[in-house]
C-alpha cells in the first residue's frame, strides 16, 4: 500500500489490529458466499417445485423402513425435500443475521482509544450491528460454527434425496432414470449407467460434517480473547463454501433433468399397501382402531395363504373373520382413493399437494422480491 499512496499508508493501521481485521474481512467473506448459496439453494427449489407441477397426480407407493407402506403422490414425495430446503433457507437467513455484526474498533482485544464512529462504519461495510464486546470480538467464530452446521444439515438433506433417486434409479424399481449428463458408465461393463452425482452428493457429507467437528474441537479448548488457534477456522470454511457450491448445482441439474416412470410406479402399487384403508373401512363401521388392524391383518395373512390379494380375496373369506366386512369393502381398495382421502393440510391428496405447490411458490417469489 506504501507504494501506492506513500507514507501515509503507515496511519491505515491506526488503532487497528490484525485481530479485528481478519475478523472483519472473515465476516465479509461468508456473507458473500451466504447470498451466494442462498441463491443456489433457491435454484434447487424451483426445480423440485417444477418437477413436482409437471408430475403433479403420479401415484407410487410410500416407504417407510425401505417397505412398501401407503399410497402417495410422487409430487408429495419430492415437495418434502423443498419443505426440508426451505427451513435450511431459513436458518441461512438467521446465520446471516449473526455474521453480519462488525467486529473493526476491538483491536487487539481491549478496543479502539481512537473516536472511530462504528455505527457509520458498519454502515458503509454492509454490517447490521457492532461487536458489543472487543474480547469477544476478536474471538467469536459462533457465526462460523454455525455456518458450518447449517451447511453439514443441508448437506445431510441433500444426502438423502441422492439416496432416494439412487435407489429409484436401479432396474429393481425403474421409477426415475438419471439423465447421461449426471451419470456415468463403467469402464468395463457398457449396460452400467452409474449414478457417481448422486453418489458423490452422498459421500460429501462426511466431509462437511467433519469440518464441523474440526473447528469445534479447535475452539473447545482456548481461553479468552485472541489466539492463534482461530486461523484454523478458514480451511473447513472455504472448504465448505467450494464444496457446496460445486453440489447445489448439480442437484438442481439431477432434479430439473429427471425422468419420472411413472407407468412403473403405479405397476408397484400393490393391495398390500391398501391394508390401512381397509382398517379405515372397518372404522367407518364403528369397530375400534386396534380391533380392525388385527382383523385386517388376519385378512392379510388369508390371502397370503390362499395365494391372492385382498382385492381378490372372497367376500366370505373376509366374512368368516369378521361379518362386518361387507360388499362395498372392495371399494376402499383402490390406490387412487386412498390418495385422495387424505386431504389434510399436510396429506398427500392432490388438493392437499397443490396447495403446498402454491406455498412454496409464494415463498420462492418472496425470496426474489
Amino acid at each position: 500500500m506504501g507504494e501506492l499512496i506513500g507514507p501515509v499508508a503507515g496511519k491505515l493501521h491506526t488503532g487497528r489490529s490484525r485481530n479485528d481485521q481478519v475478523a472483519a474481512d472473515t465476516r465479509l467473506y461468508l456473507l458473500a458466499q451466504i447470498e451466494r448459496l442462498r441463491d443456489l439453494l433457491v435454484a434447487l427449489q424451483r426445480a423440485i417445485v417444477a418437477q413436482s407441477q409437471t408430475h403433479l397426480d403420479v401415484l407410487m407407493p410410500g416407504y417407510t423402513h425401505l417397505q412398501p407402506a401407503q399410497p402417495i403422490l410422487f409430487s408429495h414425495w419430492l415437495m418434502s425435500y423443498f419443505w426440508m430446503l426451505q427451513r435450511d433457507r431459513e436458518r441461512l437467513d438467521d446465520v446471516r443475521r449473526r455474521t453480519a455484526v462488525l467486529p473493526l474498533g476491538a483491536s487487539a482485544l481491549a478496543g479502539n482509544a481512537f473516536p472511530l464512529d462504528c455505527h457509520a462504519l458498519a454502515k458503509d461495510l454492509g454490517f447490521e450491528a457492532v461487536a458489543e464486546n472487543s474480547m469477544d470480538a476478536v474471538s467469536d467464530r459462533d457465526y462460523v460454527v454455525e455456518f458450518l452446521f447449517w451447511a453439514a444439515l443441508l448437506q445431510t438433506h441433500l444426502s438423502r434425496l441422492a439416496e432416494d433417486l439412487i435407489v429409484w434409479s436401479t432396474p429393481n424399481f425403474g421409477f426415475v432414470e438419471i439423465d447421461e449428463r449426471y451419470a456415468t458408465g463403467s469402464s468395463i461393463m457398457p449396460q452400467k449407467r452409474n449414478p457417481d452425482s448422486l453418489e458423490l452428493l452422498r459421500g460429501k457429507t462426511g466431509r462437511l460434517n467433519g469440518n464441523l467437528i474440526a473447528l469445534l474441537t479447535m475452539l473447545k479448548g482456548i481461553p479468552s480473547a485472541y489466539d492463534k488457534d482461530l486461523q484454523e477456522d478458514k480451511e473447513p470454511l472455504f472448504d465448505t463454501v467450494d464444496t457446496l457450491a460445486l453440489a447445489l448445482p448439480v442437484a438442481g441439474g439431477v432434479i430439473a433433468s429427471l425422468k419420472v416412470n411413472a407407468q412403473q410406479m403405479a405397476s408397484a402399487l400393490d393391495d398390500g399397501i391398501l391394508s390401512t384403508e381397509l382398517a379405515d373401512y372397518l372404522v367407518s363401521k364403528g369397530v375400534p382402531f386396534r380391533e380392525s388392524h388385527h382383523l385386517v391383518g388376519q385378512a392379510v395373512r388369508r390371502a397370503e395363504e390362499s395365494g391372492c390379494t385382498l382385492t381378490s380375496l372372497s367376500l366370505q373369506a373376509y366374512q368368516a373373520i369378521d361379518p362386518r366386512f361387507g360388499a362395498d369393502l372392495y371399494d376402499a381398495l383402490d390406490a387412487r382413493r386412498a390418495v385422495e382421502r387424505r386431504n389434510v393440510p399436510c396429506g398427500t391428496s392432490l388438493r392437499a399437494v397443490k396447495a403446498q405447490i402454491e406455498k412454496a411458490n409464494t415463498l420462492l417469489r418472496s425470496s426474489s422480491a
